[in-house]
């Protein structure tokens, strides 16, 4: 998706969940254009078809097991990087320019990802999903994640972890948590997303340094 305003300066790309696709996500981009109106969104096709179902998996799910996820993300790590270089260089950004916003198992993948490319986006957004595996110990970006406090499928205490562990790290973690929600992404937390997203790309984030809270409790 095009900037609302000009010629792209940043790129947010959107990482659907397992039996999903790109066009489950790419709507996000209305809702961050009125903050982020010079930001090219990109939403991908996972690579293999769910199998007898619809949608696409970056990687197969069993069960949620967390050796099981970190073998799946660097299994489907390089598709997913390999289309990053490809989406700045056809818009002519530098890989700094870059966030990713993951649902899910696009959460697992894009923090996969992101901790470990060459040159760090300058943020990671995960909705409803876990770490998969220990983070390097250095250079990590700014991070938000959100859950709901129902989901059953991912149960919320990944999300704590996952702050916690990259906490550890270095990483400055924000974290929302959603009242009443299950498995998906709320309207509080999406705002949310937008105003860290932005300021990230304006370099107000890099010295984040503590989790925080944004909890909001109704």
């Amino acid at each position: 998706m095009a900037p609302a305003r000009g010629t792209a300066t940043h790129l947010v790309v959107l990482v659907h969940g397992y039996g999903a696709d790109g066009q489950d996500l790419i709507g996000l981009a209305q809702h961050w254009q009125g903050l982020l109106p010079s930001v090219a969104f990109a939403a991908p096709n996972a690579p293999a078809p769910i199998p007898g179902g619809p949608g696409y998996q970056w990687f197969p799910i069993s069960r949620i097991d967390p050796h099981e996820m970190q073998k799946g993300v660097e299994a489907a790590g390089p598709a997913l990087d390999e289309y990053l270089d490809g989406e700045l260089a056809r818009l002519g950004l530098p890989p700094e320019r870059l966030a990713l916003a993951g649902f899910s198992q696009g959460t697992m993948l894009s923090l996969h990802v992101g901790l470990r490319r060459k040159v760090r986006p300058a943020a990671i957004v995960g909705f409803s999903g876990l770490l998969a595996g220990p983070p390097p110990d250095s250079d990590i970006p700014p991070i938000l994640l959100t859950h709901g406090d129902s989901d059953t499928v991912i149960p919320p205490q990944a999300m704590f972890l996952a702050a916690a562990q990259l906490g550890w790290a270095g990483a400055g973690v924000q974290w929302h948590l959603a009242a009443g929600m299950g498995h998906g992404i709320d309207p509080e937390g999406l705002g949310i997303a937008g105003q860290f997203l932005d300021l990230a790309f304006r370099g107000l984030l890099k010295n984040a340094g503590a989790i925080r809270s944004v909890y909001k409790p109704s």
